[in-house]
């Protein structure tokens, strides 16, 4: 039983690298505005305002397929809801290799793309913590899911190097025919433990609260404030993610994807130390620390000009906010796990989840209408801040909330 806990823990971090291909975009998409302004019968005839909407449709998609494909998981196990998500994927992938339309596009990569990614998300972390006691929970999610963060850090030179070398369709076809290979493999090393055993001992401190279901959940404020705070964490970090990555990748030139291979490994370690720490502290102390550090990063950006930092600096606070933005999603599913048992994880988390969905992308357009209008990052710093603040506020009426109900 040892060992088999250690192959299911192998194995979804292997799938978690591999559904990375999400965090490819700001390469795809310098290619994709490359070809735009080069023309030519083979280019892309895309509007320059248009460029972004794939990504913008994965997002949306892989957030809410989550409650799909967590009520798939709870019925049907790890298995099944791996190999559909690689389906999709691999689908989707090779859609948008056959052409340069933009609905191949939307359809290929943000549909079929985005939709694949929540199969596959829905399963890592339930079916690895299911195997390990609960004092292990936030470290276990947080090695799981860090994958998913790290995963730019492979993806993105493959991806430049064959977009370089080659074109586009082909880093897709490559990265598909990887991508089928791994999660092919993976999945069939899914199981979830039996209800004897390390199962049995991992859960034994179990209680009625592991039958609690999506429907009795949506009926407790705790849920909307969990929602709203998971809104904030990841929309704040989301809106000026992209933005500092795309500075670093200009200060960087051709060496743009060591930039963003670094803001993954600080995306990936928050995930990790987070889960660790929240192991030991608890995980709305945790949660508390992250978004107060992240506040502080945000008022520091705001008030230093965008255009006296140096790239090194630069790097450096991307890094961390990544480190921040990466901690939410470790300690979001480790807390629906303590909240409500591990029985209906899957849809519960799924739910939760598209706080995730709606906050980046809400609040990334939100940005970019701010980067319009005044021409600067500054007051898209400053948002961020305002509402990380609000929502450590939150966190603290919420964390005494809990107390009063005894968790």
């Amino acid at each position: 039983m040892s060992n088999k806990k250690w192959v299911v823990f192998t194995a979804s971090i292997f799938i978690s690298l591999a559904l990375g291909v999400l965090y490819t975009w700001s390469i795809l998409k310098s290619a994709i505005e490359a070809s735009v302004n080069k023309g030519g019968l083979d280019a892309f005839q895309w509007d320059m305002a248009s460029i972004n909407d794939p990504y913008s449709v994965a997002i949306l998609t892989f957030a809410f397929v989550m409650i799909i494909s967590g009520k798939v998981f709870d019925r049907f196990g790890p298995r099944i809801t791996s190999l559909i998500g690689g389906i999709l994927i691999v689908t989707g992938l090779l859609l948008a290799a056959s052409s340069t339309n933009y609905i191949n596009w939307i359809i290929g990569f943000g549909i079929l793309v985005g939709g694949g990614i929540g199969f596959g998300y829905a399963v890592i972390t339930p079916a690895t913590v299911k195997w390990f006691p609960p004092e292990k929970t936030g470290l276990i999610t947080g090695f799981v899911v860090g994958g998913f963060g790290l995963s730019s850090v492979f993806i993105a030179p493959l991806f430049s190097y064959l977009i370089k070398s080659y074109d586009i369709s082909f880093a897709l076809y490559v990265y598909a025919s990887i991508f089928s290979v791994i999660v092919g493999i993976c999945s069939f090393l899914l199981f979830n433990p039996p209800h004897s055993g390390i199962h049995t001992s991992a859960t034994s401190h179990a209680t009625s609260k592991d039958n609690i279901k999506l429907s009795d959940i949506l009926k407790k404020s705790e849920f909307y404030i969990l929602w709203i705070l998971f809104f904030i964490g990841s929309g704040a970090g989301l809106m000026v993610i992209g933005f500092t990555t795309d500075m670093v990748k200009k200060g960087l030139g051709e060496e743009a994807f060591l930039g963003v291979a670094i803001i993954a490994i600080g995306n990936s370690g928050g995930r990790v130390a987070a889960g660790y720490l929240s192991d030991r502290i608890g995980r709305l102390k945790t949660l508390s620390i992250m978004f107060l550090f992240q506040c502080i990063l945000m008022v520091t950006s705001a008030l230093v000009s965008e255009q006296s930092i140096s790239i090194v600096l630069l790097l450096l606070v991307a890094t961390f906010i990544g480190f921040n933005y990466g901690s939410n999603l470790s300690l979001f599913p480790s807390i629906t796990k303590d909240l409500w048992g591990m029985k209906n994880f899957g849809i519960n988390y799924g739910a939760l989840f598209t706080a995730w969905g709606v906050g980046g992308f809400v609040l990334s357009r939100v940005s970019q209408m701010i980067k319009a209008t005044t021409g600067s990052l500054e007051y898209s710093f400053w948002l961020a801040g305002v509402l990380l603040a609000v929502g450590s506020i939150l966190l603290f009426l919420f964390e005494r909330l809990m107390k009063q109900k005894g968790h």
